[in-house]
C-alpha cells in the first residue's frame, strides 16, 4: 500500500518538493499565466488555476528552468476567470452602472503557492511586465480592487502586502484567518459567517441520527480551528468520532517522507473506519487528494460506495489529467454545503461561445483548452503528452461535468457577485464625490481610492439572478448555505441537487431545512452510522468502559420501569396505578385485586364457611335437644353452648374478610376475629381446668371442692374476654384498621386491602390467643390420662394441637404472601382451627348421642377404676 501511495505522489503535482523560491530573485521568475484586459479602471485577480512543479534542483540549469518544469491545469477552475470576465462585460454594457467608465481585468495565477501569491501582489504594484514595486513610470495605477481565491491562504498572503496600500480585497473561497485588524479592515469575504455552516452540519447529523462519524480535516488554520473549536461542540451535542485525521494537504514545499506517512495514516483511518458517514473539512482542491485516497481504497477492497461524505462549503470538484479515468462513484449520495447561489442568465451561452482564438491576451485559455480536450496547439509550450491537435472548434458543452461544467458553480457565483459589488461601490463613490469628476479621473482615483472601503461596507444590490447581495460589519457576505446532494452517472458526469438550505435568520435550533424525500443515497436506503445498534424500546443504554459515550451496551429495564424510545439513558418508572407490559415499552393500567365472592377462591371459602356454620348449628341443636342426657351434662353445658356459639361466630366472621374492603368491615374483621376466638379458647381452657379440678375434688379430704362449680368457669371466660376486648379497644382507639390500596406489592395489580393500622396491636391479639391456646394445650395434655369417666381432656389436647399447628404455620405463611392470598391464608387459618376445635371436641359426643344412644347413660359414663 505504501508503494502505491509513493507512486501516485510522484505522479500528482501537489507533491513536488524542495522548491524554495526565496533563493532566487523575483525578477528572474516572471508570472507566465496572466490575463490582461485593458480598461480605464482595473479589477485585478489573483487566482489559483495552474500547478507548476518540478524535479529536485540539480544546479545543472538555470534555477528558473528547473522550477518551471511542467504545468498542470485545474480545468474546473477556469470557469472562475470566465465568471469574472462575464461580470465585467455585463457591467461595461450596463448604462446604469459606471456610465462612461470602462472596467478592465488584470488576472495573475498564484499556483496555490504563498510565494507566487506574493509575487503576483508585488507585480500589481509594479509597472506592467516588471516586478519593481512602487515604480510605474510607464503607466497609471488604475487598479481599484483585487479578487483572490479560491483558497483561504491565497487571501491571507495577498492581504499581507496589499493591505499596506489600502487596496480593497475580496476572496471568494473560504474566509482566511486574518487576526490583524489593519489587514482585515480592507478585506471582504464572499463567504457567510462559517458558524452557520457548522450548525447546519451538526443538525444534519442529528436529523439523520448519525452519531458515529469520521472526520478528515485539512492541516491549515481553518482546519485546526474546526477541530479545536467546532468538534467539541459536536461532542457536547451527542456526536462521537470514529477517527479524526489530518487530510493530506497539497503543499508546494514539503517533506516527501512526511507526506507519504500522512497519506498512509489517513488511508488506514478510512479503511479501518466503521462509521458510514465521513465529514471532510477542506479547501477547493481537496477533491483531488480525496480521489487519490479513495482510488487506493478501491485497490485495498474498501467499499467506499456505502460511505456518505459530508463536505464543507469551500470544497468543489477539481481534478487533474491523470484522474480523468478514475471513477467518481464515491460522490454518489454525498452531501455538501455551499454558499447560496442561483443560476445567472446568459452565463451558459457565454461559456458555449468561448474559443481559444477569440482572446489573444488570455494567458490561460490555450493551456486550458489543451488539457481539457487532450490536444495540442502548434505553438504549445507543453510536452508532447497528447497525440491529437487542437482545432479550436471543440465544444465545451460536450464535456462531462467531471472535466468542466457549463452551469455556474458556487465559486464562480462568488466572483460574479464580487465584481458587481465593486462596481456598485465604485459607482456610489463617484456619485457622492460628483465634484471630483471635473478634476479628472486620475485625481479621483489617487485621492479617493481608500474611501472605497466605506462604500463597500454599505453596498447592497440585487444581481441579475434576483438575489440580494450585501455585507455585514465584519465584511462577510450576508447569505445562507445550500445543502447539496451529489448524483453521479456512468459517463463520469454528475449533478448537484439542492435538497435543503441553512437560514441564518431562523432560530438556532431550526437553522437547517431539509427535503428528505429528494435525497439520493449511495445505497437503496439511508445509511446508518452508529457505534452500535440502537437500544430498542424496553432497554436502556449502559456505557462501555473505555469507549466513547456513543458506544454502549443495551440492558433490559428494571422491574417496574419501561423505555418507550430508542437509546434511552434511563428507564421510566410506571406510575403507581400502572405496570410494564412484557416488552417493557408501555405502561398498562393495573387490575383492581381483592378477594371477591365471584372468583373461585372467594366462592369456595364462602361455601366452606357456610357448611361449617351449618354443622355448628346442627351440633348446637343436637346438644340442646339432648340437654338432659348424661353426656351433655357431664362437662358444663353452659361452657359447651358458649363454645359452640363462639365457633359459629368464628365461621361467620370469615365473611368480613371477603369482598371489597370497606371502612366498617376493616374496623370489625380483626377485632371480631380476635375476641370471638379468645372466647372459644377461653371456654376450652375453662372446660379443661374444670375437668382437672373435678378429678382432684373427688379425692377424700380434697380442698379443691370449693373451686368446683360454674362460677370458676364463668370467671375464666369473662377474664379472658375482658383482656382481649381491652387490647382491641386500645387498638381501635389509637390506630384503627382502614381501607388501603397497595400499588407496589404486585406487579400487575392494585391490591385493595385493610391496613391493620398498628401491626403491633394485631400481633398482640394473636399473641394473647396463642397464650390461651398454649395454656389450654398444656393443661389438657397433663390431664389426658385421667379416668375416662370424668375426662374429655384427651379430645381437648387433640383440638389444641390442631389449633396451635394452624396458627404457628399461619404467621410465616401470612407474611410471605401478598394481596388477596394473604387474606385467604387468614380465612383458611380461621376455618381450619375452628373446624379442628369443632371436630376434635364435639364429633365423639355427637357420635354417641346420634349413633350410639345406648352409651349415653349414667352407667356407661361412670366406670369405677379397679
Amino acid at each position: 500500500m505504501v508503494g502505491l501511495v509513493m507512486v501516485a505522489l510522484v505522479l500528482m503535482p501537489q507533491v513536488s518538493c524542495n522548491i524554495h523560491l526565496a533563493n532566487y530573485t523575483i525578477s528572474s521568475l516572471p508570472i507566465l499565466h496572466k490575463y490582461y484586459l485593458p480598461g480605464e479602471f482595473l479589477i485585478a485577480g489573483i487566482l489559483s488555476q495552474i500547478y507548476i512543479f518540478s524535479n529536485p534542483i540539480s544546479f545543472t540549469k538555470h534555477p528558473s528552468e528547473e522550477l518551471l518544469d511542467q504545468t498542470v491545469f485545474l480545468t474546473q477552475n477556469y470557469q472562475h476567470i470566465l465568471a469574472l470576465l462575464f461580470a465585467i462585460n455585463e457591467i461595461n454594457e450596463n448604462p446604469l452602472i459606471l456610465p462612461n467608465v470602462t472596467l478592465g481585468l488584470n488576472i495573475f495565477n498564484s499556483h496555490f503557492s504563498p510565494s507566487w501569491t506574493y509575487l503576483a501582489s508585488l507585480e500589481l504594484l509594479s509597472a506592467q511586465d516588471r516586478s519593481v514595486p512602487n515604480y510605474k513610470c510607464d503607466g497609471q495605477d488604475n487598479t481599484i480592487a483585487v479578487i483572490g481565491g479560491p483558497e483561504a491562504e491565497i487571501g491571507f498572503h495577498m492581504a499581507t502586502i496589499l493591505s499596506n496600500y489600502k487596496i480593497p480585497q475580496f476572496t471568494y473561497g473560504s474566509a482566511p484567518a486574518i487576526n490583524d485588524q489593519n489587514q482585515g479592515a480592507f478585506f471582504h469575504w464572499m463567504f457567510p459567517d462559517g458558524s452557520y455552516q457548522y450548525q447546519g452540519i451538526l443538525q444534519l447529523l442529528q436529523h439523520f441520527q448519525w452519531t458515529w462519524v469520521g472526520v478528515l480535516f485539512q492541516d491549515d488554520d481553518n482546519g485546526n480551528k474546526f477541530v479545536q473549536n467546532v468538534l467539541p461542540v459536536f461532542s457536547q451535542s451527542g456526536i462521537c468520532f470514529d477517527f479524526i485525521e489530518r487530510f493530506p494537504a497539497i503543499p508546494f514545499y514539503c517533506d516527501f517522507n512526511q507526506l507519504v506517512d500522512e497519506t498512509v495514516g489517513t488511508l488506514k483511518a478510512i479503511m479501518g473506519a466503521t462509521a458510514n458517514v465521513l465529514v471532510l473539512h477542506s479547501e477547493i482542491q481537496g477533491m483531488m487528494a480525496l480521489r487519490m485516497l479513495l482510488q487506493f481504497s478501491e485497490y485495498e477492497g474498501l467499499p467506499t460506495k456505502t460511505k456518505v461524505w459530508i463536505m464543507t462549503a469551500p470544497m468543489d470538484f477539481t481534478s487533474v489529467n491523470i484522474q480523468r479515468l478514475w471513477n467518481i462513484d464515491f460522490l454518489h449520495g454525498a452531501m455538501s454545503f455551499a454558499v447560496h447561489s442561483n443560476e445567472v442568465l446568459g452565463f451558459q451561452k457565454f461559456i458555449q461561445n468561448q474559443s481559444p482564438t477569440s482572446r489573444k491576451q488570455d494567458g490561460f485559455i490555450q493551456i486550458f483548452w489543451e488539457q481539457t480536450f487532450s490536444c495540442l496547439f502548434p505553438d504549445s509550450r507543453e510536452d508532447k503528452q497528447f497525440e491529437k491537435n487542437c482545432t479550436g472548434e471543440e465544444q465545451l458543452e460536450t464535456l462531462p461535468a467531471s472535466v468542466f461544467e457549463i452551469g455556474m458553480t458556487v465559486h464562480s457565483y462568488g466572483i460574479y457577485n464580487a465584481a458587481y459589488a465593486l462596481a456598485h461601490a465604485f459607482h456610489a463613490m463617484q456619485l457622492s464625490e460628483f465634484k471630483h469628476r471635473r478634476q479628472g479621473k486620475q485625481k479621483l482615483l489617487n485621492q479617493q481610492l481608500w474611501q472605497l472601503h466605506n462604500f463597500l461596507k454599505g453596498v447592497s444590490f440585487n444581481n441579475s439572478a434576483g438575489e440580494t447581495v450585501s455585507f455585514n460589519q465584519k465584511g462577510e457576505l450576508v447569505a445562507g448555505f445550500d445543502v447539496i446532494n451529489w448524483i453521479t452517472f456512468i459517463n463520469e458526469s454528475f449533478l448537484r441537487v439542492k435538497v435543503g438550505r441553512i437560514d441564518p435568520k431562523a432560530p438556532p435550533a431550526k437553522v437547517l431545512f431539509l427535503q428528505d424525500d429528494d435525497i439520493v443515497w449511495p445505497s437503496q436506503t439511508r445509511p446508518l452510522s452508529l457505534c452500535n445498534d440502537n437500544c430498542r424500546s424496553g432497554y436502556r443504554r449502559k456505557k462501555k468502559e473505555g469507549k466513547q459515550f456513543c458506544c454502549y451496551d443495551c440492558i433490559p429495564c428494571a422491574e417496574g420501569k419501561i423505555s418507550n424510545k430508542k437509546d434511552m439513558d434511563d428507564c421510566i418508572l410506571c406510575h403507581g396505578g400502572q405496570y410494564p407490559n412484557n416488552d417493557r415499552d408501555l405502561c398498562l393500567p393495573k387490575d383492581i385485586s381483592f378477594l371477591s365472592y365471584e372468583e373461585p377462591l372467594g366462592m369456595s371459602t364462602s361455601i366452606f364457611a357456610l357448611i361449617f356454620s351449618s354443622i355448628t348449628v346442627s351440633v348446637l341443636g343436637i346438644f340442646i335437644k339432648h340437654k338432659d342426657t348424661p353426656i351433655v351434662k357431664a362437662n358444663n353445658i353452659d361452657l359447651t353452648y358458649t363454645l359452640l356459639i363462639s365457633l359459629l361466630f368464628s365461621f361467620l366472621c370469615v365473611f368480613l374478610f371477603i369482598g371489597q374492603p370497606e371502612k366498617l368491615t376493616c374496623l370489625l374483621r380483626q377485632p371480631a376475629f380476635g375476641i370471638i376466638f379468645s372466647m372459644a379458647v377461653s371456654c376450652i381452657l375453662a372446660k379443661t381446668i374444670t375437668v382437672v379440678l373435678a378429678f382432684m375434688a373427688t379425692k377424700p379430704g380434697s380442698s379443691m371442692r370449693k373451686w368446683v362449680g360454674k362460677g370458676l368457669a364463668i370467671s375464666i371466660v369473662l377474664c379472658c374476654f375482658m383482656i382481649q376486648a381491652t387490647i382491641c379497644t386500645v387498638w381501635l382507639a389509637t390506630s384503627p384498621p382502614f381501607p388501603d390500596s397497595d400499588m407496589h406489592s404486585m406487579a400487575k395489580e392494585i391490591i385493595l386491602e385493610c391496613n391493620e393500622g398498628s401491626a403491633t396491636m394485631f400481633y398482640y391479639v394473636l399473641g394473647f390467643m396463642g397464650l390461651l391456646a398454649f395454656v389450654s394445650f398444656t393443661v389438657a395434655f397433663l390431664a389426658k390420662k385421667l379416668p375416662d369417666s370424668f375426662n374429655e381432656a384427651k379430645f381437648i389436647t387433640f383440638s389444641m394441637l390442631v389449633f396451635c399447628s394452624v396458627w404457628l404455620s399461619f404467621v410465616p405463611t401470612y407474611l410471605s404472601t401478598k394481596g388477596k392470598y394473604m387474606v385467604a391464608v387468614e380465612i383458611f387459618s380461621i376455618l381450619a382451627s375452628s373446624a379442628g376445635l369443632l371436630g376434635c371436641i364435639f364429633s365423639p359426643k355427637c357420635y354417641i348421642i346420634v349413633v350410639r344412644p345406648d352409651l349415653n347413660s349414667k352407667a356407661q359414663l361412670i366406670r369405677i377404676k379397679h
